[in-house]
Parts: structure tokens; sequence; C-alpha cells
């Protein structure tokens, strides 16, 4: 159970704090509502070469994370389709300096040519390296621009091609700066052993200043039409084994389907004990690897099962497997021991986890973003609550092949 209490400013900037007594260190998380969804088809790649130049210094701080090493403490950030969150952990008796750094940062980023070069550079060189340089690199370019056709899930967070940062200038970036970075488009959420008042106080007194904008508006919800026939990619390529990938459209972060699908997930490759590794690796030996999982976005992401074949397996046996594994659950509903073992697996890692003052300020800023509290502390009773009948009609229902998404890689003899 996490409890927290929030406050806002006159400038828009959401603040929740969460009362650690067995803590003797703060965790400031800082979440920007701006992702790759954001971006537009033609400039793809901000958000997540925003994220390289916010730790480039401001005219005030020109070395950001000197700052925190000198308190003890530790920052990083990561960009999402759906958002960009930044977190600095320090001893809770130096958690003004985070706020100091982000409050700096959040208006005053010094953005020079010199800077924008440098951190292009970088992101292209990260996207050769992920992306172009290695094997199976460019499925997830391939494999979601199959999946959605209208939603902007359609490209990676990184973007859709280099080109797109190369291009970027200056302008350009300064203006998804003044338009996303802001305290009406943030959240601030703290965990630490300290009392709430305290934290609302200190966090008024380094943000308050910071001006209202009304500037900021999210991109309108676009949804993704409904795949009613299977779409199929076959790619020849230097890839070390043939390789099978079927993508499902899921239902959005916070819906019954969604923690329907997360179960699923598990219930297929949570493991060694789960089933593709035990009928499909282990027995029947079609993959020397498989997994399904959710992609997680907040909005209509995607659930993927995906295995890399034996080399004396064709393409078409191992993608029956895996329709096999789905239609095995739909026959032979899944059994009271094997699914609250699942739960209970999912009740451990959310308990386990809010011991954690990083995990739990990331949590109050994430739910806070989603706009429902309650599922901060609600979602181990939803895992319990779903049933082996509701899994078996939903797979009947969404996980069809004509309703498929499937990327084959064949290795090039």
């Amino acid at each position: 159970m996490i409890d927290y209490k929030e406050y806002t400013l006159p400038n828009g900037l959401t603040i929740l704090a969460n009362y650690d007594e067995c803590s003797m260190m703060a965790a400031v998380n800082l979440l920007y509502k701006v992702g790759s969804r954001d971006e537009e088809p033609s400039r793809t790649g901000f958000a997540h070469l925003f994220e390289h130049l916010m730790f480039r210094g401001t005219k005030n701080i020109p070395d950001f994370d000197l700052p925190v090493e000198e308190v003890c403490g530790e920052n990083n950030a990561f960009t999402s389709a759906d958002y960009t969150n930044y977190y600095i952990t320090t001893p809770k008796e130096n958690f003004e300096t985070a706020l100091w750094l982000e409050a700096d940062r959040m208006m005053g980023l010094d953005i020079t040519p010199e800077k924008l070069a440098i951190e292009k550079s970088v992101v292209i060189e990260e996207f050769n390296q992920r992306f172009l340089n290695r094997p199976y690199g460019e499925q997830w370019h391939r494999l979601r621009e199959m999946v959605y056709t209208a939603h902007p899930y359609r490209w990676p967070v990184i973007g859709l091609t280099p080109d797109h940062i190369r291009s970027a200038s200056l302008e350009d970036v300064r203006a998804f700066y003044e338009r996303y970075y802001n305290p009406s488009n943030a959240i601030l959420s703290i965990s630490a052993g300290l009392p709430a008042e305290q934290i609302f106080e200190a966090a008024e007194r380094y943000f308050g200043t910071l001006p209202h904008c009304d500037s900021c508006k999210r991109k309108e919800r676009i949804t993704e039409p409904v795949i009613t026939s299977p779409r199929r990619e076959v790619i020849e390529s230097n890839v070390p084994a043939d390789q099978i990938t079927i993508a499902f459209l899921m239902d959005e972060r916070g819906s019954r389907g969604y923690y329907l699908c997360d179960l699923l997930t598990d219930l297929l490759a949570g493991g060694e004990s789960a089933r593709i590794y035990q009928h499909l690796v282990r027995e029947r030996q079609i993959f020397s690897a498989a997994n399904a999982y959710i992609t997680g976005e907040m909005e209509q992401g995607m659930l993927i099962l995906t295995g890399q074949l034996n080399p004396w397996v064709s393409i078409e046996d191992a993608e029956d497997a895996l329709y096999d594994e789905l239609e095995r659950l739909v026959r032979e509903p899944v059994g009271d021991y094997e699914l609250r073992k699942v739960q209970n697996k999912f009740e451990a890692n959310i308990t386990f986890g809010e011991l954690n003052v990083m995990n739990k300020a990331m949590n109050l800023g994430y739910y806070r973003m989603l706009g429902d509290m309650s599922l901060l502390n609600g979602e181990v009773e939803i895992y319990r609550s779903i049933t082996a009948e509701e899994i078996a009609d939903y797979i009947r229902q969404r996980l069809c092949r004509n309703q498929s998404s499937t990327l084959i890689y064949r290795r090039k003899q």
C-alpha cells in the first residue's frame, strides 16, 4: 500500500509525496507528459533526443551530474512512447539539491548549436548500433509499421530514421522544449522519510516561480483500426536463425483486457516452468528460445509471441505451434493451481517493489499521468479476479490469426 498526499502549484505543477518512515533516502521523480506518440511523423525521435539534451547543463549549472555526485546521489532518465521520466536519489537530507537541479533545467536548458550537434551524433550512433548494425535490429521498425497504420506508436521511441535527428534544427528543438517542458505538463513525485508538508514547501520554493504555460497540449488520441485480416512480412537476412514474431493489438493501460493480457503472457512464458518453455522449447524442441510479453504502452499496445527456430523446424510448424499453445488455453482452461501461481507472482513483484522509494516515486507519477490513482494500490485485486474463462474468451475473440501481424526472418543460405 502506497499512501500519498497531493498538491498542485498555481503554475500547474502536480506534486505527490509519499512518507516512508523507514528510508534514509529520497527519490525525486519528474515525469513530463511527452513521448514519441507526441511527435510528428516527419520529425520523430525528438522526445528521446531531449532526454539526452537535458543532461547537457544550463547556464547556471553547466555540469548536471557533478552536484548530484557531491551530495552522494545518483540520477538517470528514460523515454517511452507516452512520457519522459527523470529521476534522482539522494540521502533525504539532500533532497533539495534534486529539486534545485530539476527546477533549473525545466525551463532553463542551455541549448546551443554545439551541444545539439554532440547529442545528435550520440543518438544517431545509438540508432545505428541498436537497430541497423545487429541481427534482427530493424524488427521493431518493421513490426510497428505493420501493426499500426494510424497511431503514432507506429514508430519506435528512437525514431523512424536517423535522418529525422540529423535534420533537426536548433529552432525545431527549442520549439519542442518550450512546448512540452514546463510545470503544467509535469508531475513531480517524491518518496522519502520526510513529511509531505516539508516536501510541498520545498517544491514550491524551487518550482513556484516558474511561469504557467498554456501552449502545451498533447495530441488527440487516435484509435487504431481493428485488424480484420492477417498481415505478414518475410525478410531474408544474415541472422543466426529463423525467427517468427506474432503481434496482436491489445487493450489500453488500466482496462481489464490489459491485465488479462499481462497475466496471459506470464502463463505462457513467465519462466522455465511456463507453457511455451515446457512445451515448445524443452519437449517438442520447436524453438531454441521463445517468449511472450506485452509492450505496455498507455493506449493500444501489443501482445507479442516470438521465438527463434531450431534448424530442423519449418516456419509453418513453428507458427502452428504458437497458435496451438493459445488454443490449448481455450480447449482446456488453465487450472486453479497454475493460475494462482502466476497471480501470486504478480502480487509478490508489486509488494516487493513498494519497498523501494524510487519505485514508489515512479509509480506515483505514472498513475497520476494515467488519471486513475485507484490503480496505484488496486492492481493486485484486478490480477486476482481474472478467471480461466475470461482468458479463454479473450483468446477466442482477440488472439486469432485474422487479427495478427506476423514478421518472419529467414536466414540467408
